[in-house]
């Protein structure tokens, strides 16, 4: 065997090998996103990626990874979905408790959600769960029509907020008025910018 088709066969094994890592995963600003995830037994893939920026000087906060039953690019369709979906947040900077919460109370009220963030128990169990998160570290919302939305920060499950309302308001602090458009964009298969 010659040198050349040696080489071939050695570079071919190596990409083989490697496609499937390739293949498998995503990123945004060096944070890695599996190509699908689980949830109570349904396989979800990958929507998109989203890059949540704040102030006018646009501080990298977190990445967002949406994974749903069938990808789409149409926000209604997600919104009008009773279907289940997975919303991770990878911080990239370091985050207040308080911060967190009152981002979610603005989420809600930026989308039509007032009277539930201000007088909703459940939103004030979702603020009462959040923590102070460092850079590297992650909250995970996985939603399940029928169940409701488990929470968990950083590794640890918090607990579920009950119905299916709650989890299409919740779904639209991203996917209604976002908090900046690019997390919009990227969260519907646009590029993570």
């Amino acid at each position: 065997m010659d040198k050349m088709l040696k080489r071939s066969l050695v570079l071919f094994g190596v990409s083989t090998w490697l496609a499937p890592a390739l293949v498998q995963a995503r990123e945004c600003l060096g944070v890695s996103f599996p190509e699908q995830v689980q949830v109570a037994g349904t396989s979800l893939a990958l929507n998109g990626l989203g890059l949540r920026q704040a102030t006018l000087f646009k501080v990298n906060v977190y990445v967002a990874a949406l994974y749903m039953p069938k990808p789409t690019a149409d926000a209604s369709v997600i919104l009008a979905a009773a279907t289940p979906y997975e919303m991770q947040l990878h911080f990239v900077r370091n985050v207040g408790a308080a911060d967190i919460a009152k981002g979610w109370v603005e989420g809600f009220e930026r989308n039509g959600q007032g009277g539930q963030a201000s007088g909703d128990e459940r939103v004030a169990t979702l603020r009462g769960w959040m923590t102070d998160i460092k850079s590297g570290e992650s909250m995970i919302f996985s939603f399940q029509p029928g169940t409701g939305l488990v929470v968990s920060v950083n590794g640890s499950v918090k607990g579920t907020i009950r119905g299916d309302d709650f989890g299409k308001s919740f779904l639209s602090i991203w996917l209604g008025i976002p908090p900046n458009p690019e997390i919009k964009v990227g969260l519907l298969g646009g590029r993570c910018e």
